[in-house]
């Protein structure tokens, strides 16, 4: 973070400090909420959430070289800047980093699916060029982007802030911490229907992104999705489309995928045309690229880099279509960080490109946060194991079970296990050599971990 003392800390969020005179005390360490990644200098946010009180662990972070505490309370034998609301004192405390720092670019990235692969990539093709904050992970949330923003240093030239949202108003929320020159909107799908009721509430409220730039900003927006480019007239910055239609500023076209659903395409609409080739698995990174490439051409980053970069491109963040080639013949797709009707396609269609000697097989679980149309969303996915060519099906927990039901409707030879471990079992008692396993599911269902467990039983497993 910017340097800071206490005084000018308290000042910027309207706290009060216990003891008055720890005013002089200098945060020039990182701005942590987790007590075990403290450092000296560091500024220990204190949330209380549904199951902990940050409160609790101010002395373990202070053991580790935090200097004071961000708290509802004051911290006894530790500074403390005192506020009513942490989570909003912590935003402001962000947005005053944003305002120290001149040379400053913010480029707002949202969308139902895609974000983080997305701001990987971008963070990829910007970070060989100057000082760049990218948020770690899915740092997206109330709590992420200012963790994110707080990393800002007075020579950071570029920051990527990944905005997510679970209700109407939180984008615009998340853009006066973090208030973005250029605005990217993937998708809008039915993520989190179940919380925001309806689609078109999402589409209201990833607009929210395009609202908040500025004249001289700009807006890339998906002009494949109809909902995002309608967001055209909510934008008072200039507008950019992309996609693969004609309608769309920036295209691409003849596109071609590899024998592990990597895909290379013609770039159309900036000079000549020219073809590019991406280092990440499946299609869906085509649209991506799309819009990195626009916003990283609004800062003036050189084309020919920005090229090169797709081309060597790696999955950055865990995962997110991570490749590993076994040592037993089996090829790992982990694509298990989360999911949703929309992404849980765009994955099956991955693994319908991917050449294999072998099966197909596909090992899903439960998409949460669907609402009222969960049982005909997991009836969709399955749906679509058949129409991508899934030789084989397994589904894991019993939230799982619409999706094996439809799938096997359609003709796909289903398996159903109750939890990961038997999963784990069926699947080391049934891949083969030349089999492709995608493992698919939302976070909280652990598909992501079964996936490690296969490679490190392995334990000769290769990152494609």
């Amino acid at each position: 973070m910017i340097t800071m003392t206490l005084r000018q800390i308290a000042d910027a969020v309207g706290g009060r400090l216990e003891p008055a005179d720890a005013g002089d005390v200098r945060v020039d360490g990182a701005v942590i909420s987790d007590s075990r990644l403290a450092e000296p200098g560091s500024l220990y946010v204190a949330r209380v959430g549904e199951f902990a009180d940050g409160h609790d662990f101010a002395s373990a972070a202070a053991e580790s070289g935090a200097v004071a505490t961000l708290g509802s309370r004051a911290i006894e034998g530790m500074p403390t800047v005192v506020v009513d609301d942490v989570q909003t004192a912590f935003g402001v405390l962000a947005r005053a980093v944003v305002d120290r720092a001149d040379d400053l670019r913010i480029v707002g990235i949202t969308g139902s699916s895609g974000k983080t692969s997305t701001k990987d990539l971008l963070g990829q093709v910007l970070s060989p060029l100057a000082d760049s904050v990218v948020p770690e992970g899915s740092f997206n949330s109330e709590m992420g982007v200012p963790l994110t923003v707080c990393r800002v240093s007075t020579g950071t030239r570029y920051l990527v802030a990944e905005m997510g949202a679970d209700g109407v108003g939180h984008i615009a929320y998340l853009t006066r911490i973090a208030p973005p020159h250029v605005g990217i909107v993937l998708n809008v799908g039915r993520a989190h229907v179940g919380e925001f009721g309806s689609v078109e509430a999402i589409a209201q409220t990833k607009g929210e992104l395009v609202e908040a730039l500025p004249a001289d900003g700009l807006a890339v927006l998906n002009a494949d999705d109809p909902r995002v480019a309608a967001m055209k007239s909510r934008s008072m910055a200039p507008v950019l489309l992309v996609g693969t239609g004609e309608h769309a500023d920036l295209r691409a076209v003849d596109i071609e995928l590899d024998d592990k659903s990597r895909a290379s395409y013609t770039l159309v609409g900036d000079g000549e045309p020219r073809r590019i080739w991406l280092g990440l698995f499946g299609v869906h990174h085509v649209g991506n690229s799309l819009a990195v490439y626009a916003a990283a051409r609004h800062l003036g980053v050189d084309a020919d880099h920005i090229v090169s970069v797709f081309e060597n491109a790696a999955a950055v963040s865990r995962w997110r279509m991570e490749v590993h080639e076994l040592g037993n013949g089996v090829t790992i797709v982990n694509d298990a960080y989360n999911a949703n009707p929309d992404s849980m396609a765009a994955a099956l269609r991955a693994l319908s490109t991917m050449t294999a000697c072998g099966r197909k097989v596909a090992v899903l679980g439960q998409m949460l946060e669907l609402g009222e149309s969960s049982a005909e969303e997991h009836a969709g996915v399955g749906r679509k194991a058949a129409e991508f060519g899934v030789d084989l099906l397994i589904t894991v927990g019993a939230g799982a079970d619409a999706i094996g039901s439809a799938a096997q409707a359609a003709g796909v030879e289903c398996k159903h296990v109750d939890d990961v471990d038997a999963a784990f079992r069926l699947l080391t008692g049934t891949l083969k050599p030349g089999d492709i396993a995608l493992l698919k599911s939302s976070r909280d269902c652990g598909l992501r971990y079964l996936g490690d467990r296969l490679v490190d039983t392995d334990g000769k497993g290769a990152r494609a």
